[in-house]
């Protein structure tokens, strides 16, 4: 990593020997800080004015989204459409989507509900998501938890059924939200199947040798099982956004990489085989770059197994020590659980079972060792991804009390994202705006988090960036490239073996592309002038 002052001392040497033309090399950073400064302005005129803010944010490139849920992410509208295509029924008391045959008064088809019953569509709108949820200051917290974890069970006959589905709806979202990558937590059927198996077995959770001896030998008709299930929902995907064709969707330009998951809830031995085949995936199919374990962390058997988890966690990385982890950790809040429960759920995700990222932290200020913790977290680039809404409505933490703040003063890498932008009935744009207005984030942090959103994916190949330098020193190899003409050399070379490197180029591209527009826009916009 270059400190600034042997960074500063590098330039100078090779400014003396080569002149003006390092001059001509430094430019394009030059421009860049220039642009990001009149877009720093023109945004903070619009913080007060929220339609305006939203064009703006709206606009703004953003990286990727890699705190992502497939199941969560499709709006229970898209959800409902889809049982309807399926030939599925939903229960005429408006509380979830059930599976065929629609026989008896209790069940009706979701096929053309919409326009047949609107008021039983409402309310299946508000069984499947937070809609019309009382969220906001001095409602119970347990309230939109309880709502938020439920809606799972009421959508799972359809999201089981069309993975398809659910991920090219999700690659629409996200071009909308002008993102080019997404980093998904999903599972095919033979994850879960595999983990009844083995849950089946009798075996000796506390001898996870054994276990892992005993389990292996089926692991590779399983795998088998769970790529061609991933082919299926890749491919279903492909075909209803067009991408072969002339007409492709939008969608079809954004990058998607799954992580799988274990269930934190079930018993411990069905989580081992969870694991298992979810470290065995990300290791031999390379759209799969990690793991993650999910469920609410309050749940009483994932508090009591937590330890137990982190130690599977660590087992399996031993055995595939270049498969990463991005954890769901500290999603947590006093009240919800009993103060000891908050003391050391995010150190032990990050020191025992290694985690590179973590997901929500949102109970930092709680952690015994919270001083340290941040400060590891920093030193060794564990990167938090942010949640704004989601942390809103299933913890009650908002405003001042979320630590966004805190970490970002602790110098941890942060990242925005939607966790169940869905349920949630939100989108990125609306993380960015919540960050802006409620959170007092300006354009250099969010261009920042947009950034970080690439360089601390799981994305395959180098980086763009020089070590610890992200958004302002380009690896040798491209550091004099510039981004208005197609790279040439080793650049070249570089993004094209390098996924991470590839989107990281076009976003820089995108972002050059959209400051150099916003500051056009008209005197209204807060653009004329500058």
């Amino acid at each position: 990593m270059l400190t600034p002052l042997l960074y500063c001392r590098r330039r100078l040497a090779v400014l003396a020997t080569l002149g003006a033309v390092t001059i001509l090399m430094a430019a394009p950073a030059s421009a860049d800080d220039t642009l990001t400064a009149r877009s720093a302005d023109i945004m903070a005129e619009l913080r007060d004015q929220p339609p305006k803010l939203r064009m703006f944010l709206q606009r703004m490139p953003k990286g990727g989204d890699i705190h992502h849920h497939l199941w969560g992410t499709p709006w229970p509208e898209t959800l409902l459409k889809e049982a309807g295509r399926a030939g599925m029924c939903v229960h005429a008391d408006g509380s979830a989507i059930a599976p065929t045959p629609c026989e008896g008064e209790t069940l009706a088809p979701a096929e053309g509900l919409a326009q047949r019953d609107s008021a039983l569509y409402a309310e299946l709108l508000n069984a499947l998501s937070m809609r019309n949820t009382p969220i906001g200051p001095g409602t119970p917290p347990v309230d939109g938890h309880d709502q938020f974890f439920s809606t799972f069970d009421r959508f799972a006959p359809i999201a089981a059924a069309s993975p398809g589905a659910l991920l090219s709806a999700s690659k629409q979202l996200a071009a909308g939200d002008h993102l080019s990558y997404l980093e998904t937590i999903s599972n095919p059927g033979a994850v879960h199947a595999f983990g009844a198996m083995a849950q089946s077995r009798g075996l000796d959770v506390d001898d996870l040798d054994a276990a892992w001896q005993a389990l292996s030998p089926q692991i590779d008709e399983s795998l088998a099982d769970a790529r061609h299930e991933t082919d299926e929902m890749f491919a279903t995907a492909q075909s209803r956004l067009g991408c072969d064709g002339n007409k492709a969707a939008p969608g079809c330009d954004v990058t998607v990489r799954l992580q799988g998951f274990a269930v934190r809830t079930q018993p411990p031995m069905a989580v081992f085989g969870q694991l298992m085949m979810a470290f065995a995936l990300a290791d031999a199919d390379p759209r799969y770059v990690g793991v993650n374990i999910v469920a609410p962390e309050d749940n009483p058997v994932a508090l009591e197994d937590y330890d137990r988890h982190m130690q599977m966690l660590a087992f399996l990385s031993k055995r595939y020590p270049g498969v990463p982890l991005a954890l769901h950790a500290g999603e947590l809040t006093l009240g919800l659980v009993p103060p000891f429960e908050l003391r050391d759920h995010i150190e032990k995700a990050v020191d025992i079972a290694g985690a590179r990222r973590i997901g929500h932290g949102v109970d930092i200020a709680f952690e015994r060792n919270a001083p340290q913790l941040l400060q590891t977290m920093a030193e060794q680039d564990v990167a938090v991804e942010i949640n704004l809404t989601s942390n809103d409505v299933i913890l009650g933490v908002r405003g001042e009390e979320h630590p966004i703040n805190l970490y970002r003063d602790a110098g941890v890498p942060l990242v925005l994202a939607t966790d169940d932008q869905g349920v949630s009935r939100i989108d990125l744009t609306h993380e960015y705006e919540r960050a802006v207005t409620e959170q007092g984030l300006d354009y250099p942090a969010l261009k920042q988090m947009a950034r970080n959103s690439l360089e601390y994916s799981f994305l395959a190949g180098e980086s763009l960036w020089a070590t610890g330098e992200t958004g302002k020193t380009r690896v040798a190899a491209c550091q004099s490239a510039s981004l208005d003409a197609a790279p040439k050399g080793q650049c070249a070379d570089l993004l094209e073996h390098s996924d991470r490197a590839r989107l990281q180029w076009q976003l820089e591209q995108n972002l050059l592309a959209f400051e150099s527009a916003v500051t056009q826009w008209p005197q209204w916009l807060g653009g004329a002038s500058r």
